[in-house]
């Protein structure tokens, strides 16, 4: 060792090269990443934080600074990083800041609702990317939810949390007169108003409400019940809304496949939108209507289809960290399945037909994080 010591010092005398290490070590009391001061505030959360001792302080410490996040050529995260190369956008650099705001010293004295933080958490995308690459799995999204829902207690959010963030009720309320609306959201010059109420970026475009909802033509058809096994398709509010024929044909490939489709009785939504904006106690009301009103399927354990990737997110994440005691949210988390997964699962006696084509699959964020693509 003291030979070492000597050699090191010829090669480095000002000992800059990883100071500290070996020889002439630190003392175990010096520089500790805590040290004996640490004392974060303990404050109420609506996530339980079951893998981290039901404490957001000790979720916070979960980074040790890998920087696997800063990456650019691959994978999910992160992309708010990728775009900006700046530190604080980063899944590392939120993990910090949300520990400088526990500890209180530099930041944080306004707690929940300090501006470094909400403006590092601005660009997350809350594509839990970094909750399957990253090494110690950080979960920017959950935390971002819980910080969001915190500062904007009794406060007025931005214009566009109430459009997009509440587009289920809305929707539904457009249901009732979608030709009119589209008129509306789709006519020059009142679709420049409408995307300006609504806060949305000019050049997007407003899409198009259905004539007809899944759920409305579902009802309508004649009764399937042919004895065979029950499957609940998931009528999740873009495919309801919006893009009917998907569910459909879902309908179609699941009675192929030798199952009795149905849907849940009562209009429902898993709240997606809502964990962006914050909306964390709408949210939880909605996921407790979900468990009463499915509680006899959950008991039977009859499966529950998703083609939304987003909203099966919901069930086998959000929920069980919302509820992580909960036994029928436990249930439903394991009978939950992509239509994929559920065809190399539970249908495999279904033979598709074979087209001789290439395909090419842009994978959904949280089908990537959550459910892996291997179906």
């Amino acid at each position: 060792m003291e030979a070492f010591r000597q050699f090191k010092t010829v090669w480095d005398p000002d000992w800059k090269m990883n100071p500290g290490k070996i020889v002439r070590p630190f003392r175990a009391d010096e520089n500790l990443r805590l040290g004996s001061r640490y004392n974060p505030a303990k404050l109420p959360t609506h996530f339980k934080y079951p893998g981290d001792q039901g404490s957001f302080a000790r979720a916070t410490l979960g980074c040790v600074g890998v920087g696997e996040c800063r990456k650019t050529k691959e994978g999910v995260m992160c992309p708010s990083y990728q775009a900006t190369g700046e530190e604080m956008h980063s899944t590392r650099g939120r993990a910090r800041l949300l520990f400088e705001m526990l500890q209180g010293e530099v930041i944080g004295k306004n707690g929940w609702r300090d501006e470094h933080v909400k403006e590092a958490l601005d660009l997350c995308l809350a594509c839990k990317g970094c909750k399957t690459e990253c090494p110690v799995k950080v979960d920017m999204a959950t935390y971002k939810a819980e910080f969001l829902s915190h500062y904007y207690s009794r406060r007025v959010r931005p214009r566009s949390a109430y459009t997009f963030g509440l587009i289920y009720w809305w929707s539904r309320a457009a249901s009732l007169f979608p030709a009119l609306i589209n008129f509306f959201t789709h006519k020059p010059p009142l679709r420049g108003v409408a995307k300006a109420i609504a806060g949305m970026a000019p050049g997007r475009s407003v899409p198009a409400f259905a004539r007809q909802t899944f759920t409305s033509w579902f009802r309508s058809r004649p009764s399937h019940d042919n004895g065979a096994l029950e499957v609940v398709l998931w009528p999740d509010t873009f495919n309801n809304h919006f893009n009917p024929e998907i569910a459909i044909a879902a309908v179609a490939v699941l009675e192929a496949a030798g199952w009795r489709v149905t849907v849940p009785e009562r209009s429902l939504c898993c709240g997606r939108p809502l964990y962006d904006y914050g909306m964390l106690k709408l949210a939880k009301r909605m996921l407790r209507q979900i468990l009463n009103i499915l509680r006899p399927h959950i008991t039977a354990g009859v499966p529950v289809v998703f083609l939304e990737p987003s909203c099966a997110a919901v069930i086998r994440d959000e929920m069980l960290q919302l509820f992580p005691d909960d036994l029928d949210a436990q249930r439903l988390a394991r009978q939950s399945f992509l239509l994929s997964e559920f065809l190399q699962k539970k249908a495999a006696a279904i033979e598709p037909p074979q087209l001789r084509r290439r395909a090419l699959v842009q994978g959904h964020c949280h089908h990537r994080a959550i459910m892996t693509m291997n179906d």
